[in-house]
């Protein structure tokens, strides 16, 4: 603690020292401006001139470029953010959205929501996101089926590791709030073993806990869905033709 309240200390110091060096440096070459053309009055004019253009270049800099480049860099973060999300859909959830809607009984109420078109606009995929949120995630998975899903996340841990240490995905409390439960259930299926063994009320734990990825995971993809459309058309167009809740979906082109 005493040691960063020194370093503190001569920061300061060192930025007392440069303002009072460049005062200095400013006070002369107005003395020697005065001592070579003995001018006092044109000196003043110009130093009053150049005062008052500081409240315009601190207006220019503080409220305009600022806000240019602050907003120009939140864009190329939330670029990143999206290659990142990109690759986790490549990587585990559309696998994880096509094994867990196997599994919803009730994914017909849903599914013409999930197919989504070229055609959409913002106001659709908004319409569609709230009716998603009314949707029961409910999950009927045995043990077998879990030991198959076991199989595969526990095999994905690195990639998930590697995605919860990016710091790039810290400003994206959506993404990151569905990273968690997906490592949390590739935890509990691991510590388990071989899962077709587990009993009635385990295997009910597990499901609530695939049914709380499961939930959040079809509002994330949904949201990806959109991005894509926005922005990178030719995604959009590979997006819709492995749609995992599309039965007659193709990654080849019709």
């Amino acid at each position: 603690m005493e040691i960063v309240e020194e370093d503190m200390n001569r920061n300061i110091s060192w930025l007392v020292f440069l303002g009072v060096s460049l005062l200095a440096a400013s006070v002369a070459v107005y003395y020697v401006h005065y001592l070579i053309f003995d001018d006092a009055h044109h000196i003043f004019i110009y130093m009053v001139g150049d005062i008052a253009f500081v409240f315009i270049e601190v207006l220019m800099v503080t409220l305009i470029i600022h806000r240019v480049l602050t907003e120009r860099e939140k864009h190329e973060r939330m670029e990143k953010m999206n290659m990142v999300i990109g690759a986790f859909f490549s990587e585990i959830g559309t696998t994880l959205l096509t094994y867990f809607s196997d599994f919803d009984p009730k994914l017909e109420t849903i599914r013409k929501d999930l197919i989504v078109k070229d055609n959409w606009s913002e106001k659709e995929f908004a319409q569609v996101s709230q009716r998603l949120r009314k949707h029961d995630y409910m999950v009927e998975a045995s043990g077998i089926e879990l030991n198959e899903l076991a199989s595969f996340l526990v095999g994905k841990r690195q990639f998930l590791l590697g995605l919860m240490q990016n710091p790039t995905l810290l400003e994206h409390e959506s993404f990151t709030g569905l990273l968690q439960p997906v490592f949390h259930l590739t935890e509990e299926l691991a510590a388990r073993g071989n899962v077709c063994q587990i009993t009635d009320p385990d295997c009910k734990h597990l499901n609530n806990d695939i049914r709380r990825v499961y939930e959040l995971l079809v509002h994330q993809w949904l949201e990806y869905m959109q991005h894509l459309k926005s922005n990178y058309p030719y995604f959009f167009n590979y997006g819709m033709r492995t749609n995992p809740f599309d039965q007659t979906a193709s990654p080849f082109v019709k």
